[in-house]
């Protein structure tokens, strides 16, 4: 049990903490300092940790088996107002999460090349965590660049796309956790139901996750 939960515990902790300090050094960079205000500019863990998100979500879905981990430090502040070029600013704000999570993940494809000159039984710790560290740091990215305020791919959306678009999708934003549980987790209930599949985005973001694993694991000569 505690060998299982620190191959998946530790790369999970590690990527929500630079995803979330990212976002913060990325706003700092352009002008807004209220997540450094708030000491959130750090890669210290214990100042991005969410009670709920980072500690209870990953304990239960461990402990029911799920086949992955998921879970969420507590969003970075950001005013958007602050930063030099609003518009042009928040998609970099916002990419810079997912953007290192990308980082994090051709890291650990390139450092699979070590693992075979770390004896075992650390070594074979190692690769699980490595593996792991891969996988998570994948999926964060592409669910977090899924087109929907609040998520980093709503914002992007939104700074990039013309005011007759940006406006009406950046209005969703209060209704973006509501709408990601019904696509994610009530539509497919209700699907299986009736005898449809309807985990169509579930599905989407495994299919990328997997695509994107394979692109990582060919370009740092892993396949």
């Amino acid at each position: 049990m505690i060998y299982a939960a620190s191959i998946w515990v530790i790369p999970l902790i590690i990527a929500i903490t630079f995803h979330e300090a990212a976002h913060g050094y990325v706003a700092r960079y352009f002008g807004d300092n209220t997540a450094w205000q708030f000491g959130r500019v750090t890669l210290n863990p214990f100042k991005h940790i969410d009670p709920v998100g980072t500690v209870l979500l990953p304990a239960l879905l461990f402990v029911a088996q799920s086949p992955f981990l998921f879970g969420y430090a507590k969003p970075v502040p950001v005013d958007f107002r602050a930063l030099r070029n609003p518009r042009r600013d928040m998609v970099w704000v916002a990419a810079a999460g997912p953007g290192m999570n990308i980082a994090l993940a051709i890291i650990a494809a390139l450092s699979f090349h070590v693992v075979n000159y770390v004896p075992d039984p650390v070594g074979r710790w190692l690769a699980e965590n490595l593996k792991n560290a891969l996988v998570i740091n994948v999926f964060l990215a592409i669910f977090n660049l899924l087109p929907l305020p609040p998520l980093d791919g709503g914002r992007i959306a939104v700074g990039l796309l013309p005011d007759k678009l940006a406006m009406p999708l950046a209005r969703l934003e209060r209704y973006g956790l509501p709408l990601l549980i019904g696509v994610l987790f009530i539509l497919p209930i209700l699907g299986a139901q009736i005898g449809i599949n309807l985990s169509v985005v579930s599905r989407f973001i495994a299919g990328a996750t997997y695509a994107v694993i394979r692109v990582i694991l060919a370009l740092t000569g892993n396949m």
